[in-house]
């Protein structure tokens, strides 16, 4: 049994890293003042940015339905058996919905795994899949195995600026002006799927060592009979320069010595939705690698 792994840009896997993962990759549409992009493709984060320092429309949309169904076909037809597609949380989006109604179409050959993440938690779902394909699971092995492991990874996020929260209905236009007065930065929160208020601090200070300390008590409290080794931290962000995406990253490393940290930027999709220098952290149980 040979299966193939495919998830999209929301995990923070570019279409390049796939190929070099063994993963097949899906990006992203991006909509800027109307036109459509599609991430790495047509877009990248420097331009991304660029628009919205203009302060444009930006907004994103769910793979065409088209585009999942020739991906799979492709797979199919280049000598896999099955897929497992590995889409962010129905809780954040329609597109696990949407996929898993496709993969009716393709005779019990396609999985979609709903295992409710996101971002650099996400990644290491993607990975887990990999490390279960490789050992010689079946695709409803491995959805099943990624849907069980769903809830074990928690994600923290703060945003510098309520701009993009208030465009897409998570802010009210009075929140967002106190919060602009009084430096209010909120933590955000995804424990399920679904994004939730954690925390308000003033200062981005703040907001980091509130989301470090957020991680530390989910180490010792939710994973304390994890071992380290079995845990992975991911970090993550739109902030604009590698030097202050390294300096995030390390920061988490001296914080978290004995657990495995990486960093992998928030996707372009993801960015419209928290805007310029957010940065984010989380964490996930490993299985299978």
């Amino acid at each position: 049994m040979k299966v193939a792994i495919m998830t999209d840009t929301n995990s923070g896997i570019s279409v390049e890293e796939g190929k070099k993962l063994g993963v097949a990759v899906i990006p992203m549409p991006v909509i800027v003042d109307g036109n459509s992009y599609l991430e790495h493709e047509s877009i990248v984060h420097a331009d991304l940015y660029a628009q919205m320092r203009e302060h444009k429309d930006v907004s994103t949309s769910q793979p065409a339905p088209q585009i999942l169904c020739d991906k799979w076909s492709e797979l199919l037809a280049s000598g896999y058996d099955e897929v497992v597609f590995i889409p962010m949380s129905s809780g954040l989006s329609a597109t696990c919905d949407t996929a898993t109604a496709l993969a009716k179409d393709f005779d019990g050959k396609v999985f979609v795994a709903d295992n409710h993440r996101i971002s650099v938690t996400l990644r290491d779902s993607v990975l887990d899949a990999v490390a279960l394909a490789n050992a010689g699971k079946s695709g409803s092995e491995i959805k099943a195995a990624l849907e069980a492991n769903a809830y074990e990874s928690s994600i923290y996020i703060t945003v510098d600026s309520m701009e993009y929260l208030l465009k897409n209905g998570r802010a009210t236009r009075a929140a967002a002006a106190i919060a602009t007065v009084l430096n209010i930065k909120p933590v955000l929160t995804i424990q399920g799927g679904k994004l939730d208020a954690f925390k308000k601090v003033r200062g981005m200070k703040k907001s980091i060592a509130v989301m470090i300390d957020a991680i530390d008590k989910d180490i010792k409290k939710r994973f304390k009979d994890v071992p380290h080794e079995n845990l992975s931290i991911g970090t993550t962000s739109t902030l604009e320069s590698p030097e202050e995406e390294m300096l995030w990253r390390d920061s988490v490393k001296e914080a978290f010595p004995d657990i495995d940290v990486f960093y992998e930027p928030l996707s372009c999709s993801i960015a419209c939705h928290v805007g310029i220098g957010a940065m984010g952290l989380g964490v996930s149980k490993k299985q299978g690698r």
